[in-house]
């Protein structure tokens, strides 16, 4: 939905916002005969139009803001409503010829008159509307529904009776929406599990076209590759990408990790992370699909962000397993491990890499480590006072408001803005990083709009309006990956090898292997309340 401002021309209207502005009145739009006036629903968003013009279309209620001469209105054509803004270029609200400006986007409509719309939207002013549906239509339908659609009116396109220009225009929609899904969302294509909409739809693009030949050979292949992959067993494919190696608890040695530098460590664990969040699937996020995660026949859904959420956990597990399973290092000894993850902490805060750090400060606040008393005394109090002040990245008051605040701060710059932030630690800034936020908050974000905001309106259209919301959402998570993708690393193989050898414990294993190194009944001296990692995908 666009801005409230941006509706009423700069103005609130009452009741919302303000109440400075008084709304004067509304009457419908009317032709030089008298009739109710409906300006063409299909003409470009910057096209001069006249008042004058008629049309049998039901009434427009009209509301005028003084001071400025923009209005809104809703209009319903064809299974579609639309959200209009006529600003007028000269006159006044009383003139019936005065020329003006009209951009309109979709609010609303049946699915099938949203996929057709892809072919419409940019003659009609809607410019964001091709990449606003291919980032969310997969909450109200799916890739073989949309090509279908598509196909069926390219089998019909502008007859040679129609005027050239309509024929171009049709012809240049059709290799805009097609290349922009190729290049943006391939996986659509590959997911399809058959050929056959490929090979049907490939024929049918404009002969006379050099991008529209580009745009069959790339379908074609894919067609092809599909047909490959077909012939191939069900324990060969494997759409994710993303495997992890069973861990070898024989070869876990806890106190190995004092011997890595912690600057080398947050190095790696950013470099895993930012790997997993470059091939982050965005509309994975989507509250409709997210929320379908744990339902039977759902398992490969949203595999993306089950894949961070398990390097989420591997991260917070390895950080328990290598303060628990030495039962039997003194509080002294014990508490060097705290400082070392502690430390670890900082470096990914450094490198803004949001997603480590709080997966590290999860597992030090959980139960098992929290409630360790004798090793939190032996703690340097220089190392806890830092781990406080880090703690409260992530503090859930006012929903995450601080952590969202250093997203919009430092999501795209080139470093971290930690200068007399964390104890004036100088941080080796030679190479510009990227952003890895947390996903935590974009997926709370994206399932509570998808609870607020109703799928469908009272006559059953499809609600575009949340879309947009959704993909402004989407855009953050985007624009955050763009920052990752020139990121470079290098390996360390003695630390992979460390973390890949860390057992899973169980919150049982933990608690109990917290309860043999101090027993349980003494209160735990630490003030920050335990914290639950975001969730458990096996």
């Amino acid at each position: 939905m666009l801005p409230r401002n941006l509706r009423t021309g700069g103005y609130d209207l009452p009741g919302v916002e303000s109440s400075d502005v008084p709304l004067i009145g509304y009457r419908p739009l009317l032709s030089d005969s008298g009739t109710p006036s409906n300006q063409s629903r299909r003409g470009s968003g910057s096209d001069e139009l006249e008042t004058s013009q008629t049309d049998p279309s039901p009434m427009k209620t009209t509301w005028y803001c003084p001071l400025d001469l923009s209005t809104v209105v809703e209009e319903e054509e064809d299974g579609v409503i639309y959200t209009v803004v006529v600003k007028q270029q000269h006159g006044t609200p009383n003139s019936v010829t005065s020329a003006v400006s009209r951009s309109q986007c979709v609010k609303a409509g049946t699915e099938e008159k949203l996929v057709l719309h892809l072919l419409h939207s940019f003659a009609m002013g809607d410019s964001s509307f091709i990449t606003i549906f291919l980032s969310t239509y997969r909450s109200f339908s799916c890739t073989g529904r949309v090509l279908d659609i598509l196909t069926d009116r390219l089998e019909n396109p502008p007859g040679e009776n129609e005027r050239s220009h309509i024929r171009q225009s049709f012809n240049r929609a059709v290799c805009t929406v097609f290349s922009t899904w190729l290049s943006e969302y391939p996986e659509d294509f590959k997911s399809l599990g058959e050929p056959s909409r490929l090979l049907r739809l490939a024929p049918l693009f404009p002969q006379d076209s050099s991008s529209a030949a580009d745009l069959r050979a790339r379908l074609l292949r894919i067609a092809e590759e599909l047909s490959e992959k077909a012939l191939l067993p069900d324990s060969q494919r494997d759409q994710s990408g993303f495997t992890s190696p069973l861990p070898d608890a024989s070869k876990f040695e806890p106190t190995c990790i004092l011997g890595f530098p912690a600057a080398l460590i947050a190095e790696q664990l950013t470099k895993i992370e930012t790997e997993l969040f470059v091939r982050l699937v965005p509309y994975h996020c989507l509250g409709s699909l997210w929320s379908q995660r744990d339902k039977k026949g759902r398992e490969g859904v949203c595999w993306s962000v089950r894949a961070t959420i398990r390097q989420f956990n591997k991260l917070a597990n390895a950080v328990l397993a290598s303060c628990l399973w030495p039962t039997n290092l003194r509080s002294q000894q014990r508490a060097r491990l705290l400082e070392k993850w502690i430390s670890v902490a900082e470096e990914c805060r450094a490198r803004k890499n949001f997603s480590s750090l709080y997966a590290i400060v999860s597992a030090l606040q959980s139960n098992p480590i929290h409630r360790l008393r004798k090793t939190w005394q032996e703690t340097d109090r220089e190392a806890v006072r830092r781990y406080e002040e880090l703690s409260e990245i992530f503090s859930e008051k006012d929903n995450y408001s601080q952590s969202r605040e250093l997203l919009k701060e430092e999501g795209t710059s080139k470093f971290a803005n930690i200068d007399n932030r964390i104890n004036n630690k100088h941080f080796n800034r030679s190479n510009a990083q990227g952003t890895v936020p947390y996903l935590g908050i974009f997926l709370t974000d994206l399932t509570m709009l998808d609870t607020a905001v109703k799928d469908r309106l009272d006559n059953g259209y499809i609600n575009f309006d949340k879309r947009r919301r959704e993909f402004e959402v989407l855009a953050q998570i985007r624009l955050l990956q763009s920052s990752c993708k020139n990121c470079v690393f290098t390996s360390d193989e003695a630390f992979t090898q460390w973390y890949q050898s860390v057992p899973t414990l169980t919150e049982e294993h933990s608690y109990r292997l917290s309860s043999e190194i101090e027993a349980p009944g003494e209160p735990s001296p630490r003030g920050l309340t335990p914290t639950v990692i975001i969730t458990q995908c096996r």
